[in-house]
């Protein structure tokens, strides 16, 4: 389903089965140092040569980087009206985001449940994976979203 900022996503434009495709993003080696210098200060994040003696055996990006570029990637692919708002997740990472990756994210929606309690939302879950430029898989969020219906004056 074609979406824009101009023609944001309600409850009642969502089926399960749509997928939704990100732009990408090139992560390089001074984007992962500068995260990790700021958020997740461990030697395989700062460190190549450090990185080559770890469990990673090379530079790294966090993991909450790769979760931080692929929410920014999901906010502009999946354009839900009132913006994407958490009701839990479960997030996992398959392989260590590297230097030189261009991160792509896949977002499906698996499930809708309009609330039985309030008439103008609903949660939907989304599975959201991220992958780097070979579709090998970095990491798989999956969210349940509130989701709001669009409003009778719209």
């Amino acid at each position: 389903m074609p979406a824009s900022p101009a023609r944001p996503l309600y409850l009642d434009d969502l089926k399960v089965g749509d997928i939704f495709v990100s732009d990408t993003h090139a992560l390089d080696k001074e984007q992962i140092v500068e995260f990790a210098s700021r958020y997740d200060p461990q030697p395989f994040h700062l460190d190549e040569e450090a990185a080559r003696d770890s469990f990673f055996q090379g530079l790294a990006a966090s993991g909450w980087q790769t979760a931080a570029l692929s929410m920014r990637l999901m906010v502009h692919s999946l354009p839900v009206a009132n913006g994407l708002i958490g009701a839990g997740t479960e997030l996992s990472w398959s392989q260590p985001t590297r230097p030189g990756d261009v991160l792509r994210v896949t977002s499906t929606i698996k499930d809708i449940q309009p609330s039985r309690s309030k008439a103008d939302r609903g949660m939907v879950t989304v599975e959201s994976i991220t992958t780097n430029q070979h579709g090998e898989r970095l990491q798989k969020l999956t969210s349940k979203l509130l989701v709001f219906r669009k409003p009778a004056s719209a």
